[in-house]
């Protein structure tokens, strides 16, 4: 992850090499940190963060906020705490210093990188597709608002990256659930779980499948007219996908036709995706 914008300096090979001989010597650690200046504390915070030590990182720029909350540091070294904390994987610390920058300098500049960094806190967290997707759903507000309140941002391409991939998610949750009801021939639960995917989630990767699921699902139910239906619109949307020559074969092997015969939400999503009529 880069840092915000290009305002945070990089450690100097004259600040590395005065920070190891003071350390080495003992110099400065007998030092109360009361007695350096803010920006003694910010340096050093940031000699903590190349040394790949964000929690003593973290610890510093805290603390320059604390000793010099006046001073023209203070902010930088609150968003570069949030920085830290989230690279040492504190999500809860780094989105608490995050929501602080942002309560406390809404017009900052790096205001659109706190709020991208609350929503790494959520995002970073996302774990396989089996766990609970709260995180998920958190993640996809929060990247929202960096795409809606900071779109001129270099923040803006990234969050709606990530928003995509987190949507995409959310719909690859449900067809494992699906997955797991049709193998075990719950197919009404199936089915309502498909349904989510193609209805929600109808831009993911994931609509092809769910489309064809339903056809294995409404057959297996005798549900003849609503198989022909979901093979319609599988055919008009995914047409040069395996799923498709899947689904066709499918209903050819019970003498049936990918048509919209149908009636109820499938019928409904036919006028829409197949005909364009949202009336």
């Amino acid at each position: 992850m880069k840092l915000p914008g290009n305002r945070i300096s990089q450690v100097s090979p004259l600040l590395l090499a005065f920070f190891l001989a003071a350390c080495g010597a003992g110099g400065d650690d007998e030092r109360p940190l009361e007695s350096f200046t803010a920006r003694e504390i910010f340096d050093r915070a940031e000699f903590e963060l190349a040394e790949n030590d964000p929690e003593e990182a973290a610890s510093l720029f805290g603390e320059v906020e604390r000793l010099y909350p006046y001073s023209e540091l203070a902010s930088r070294a609150l968003i570069m705490q949030a920085f830290s904390y989230h690279r040492d994987r504190d999500f809860e610390q780094s989105r608490a210093s995050a929501q602080r920058f942002l309560d406390f300098y809404p017009g900052d500049q790096d205001a659109a990188y706190a709020q991208y960094l609350l929503a790494l806190s959520y995002y970073d967290q996302i774990d396989e597709i089996g766990r609970d997707q709260g995180l998920t759903f958190q993640a996809l507000q929060s990247l929202r608002v960096v795409i809606e309140n900071y779109p001129d941002s270099e923040w803006a391409r990234s969050a709606m990256l990530k928003f995509d991939l987190a949507f995409d998610h959310l719909a690859a949750k449900e067809m494992e659930i699906g997955r797991y009801y049709l193998k075990r021939d719950h197919f009404m639960a199936a089915i309502n779980r498909f349904r989510v995917v193609v209805e929600e989630f109808g831009t993911t990767t994931h609509s092809a499948e769910a489309l064809y699921r339903l056809i294995e699902a409404y057959l297996s139910l005798g549900l003849e007219a609503e198989a022909q239906t979901a093979g319609a619109i599988l055919g008009h949307n995914f047409q040069s996908t395996e799923w498709y020559q899947d689904g066709f074969n499918l209903l050819t092997t019970r003498g049936l036709a990918p048509e919209a015969e149908a009636t109820g939400w499938l019928r409904e999503l036919y006028r829409r995706t197949v005909r364009g009529e949202w009336l």
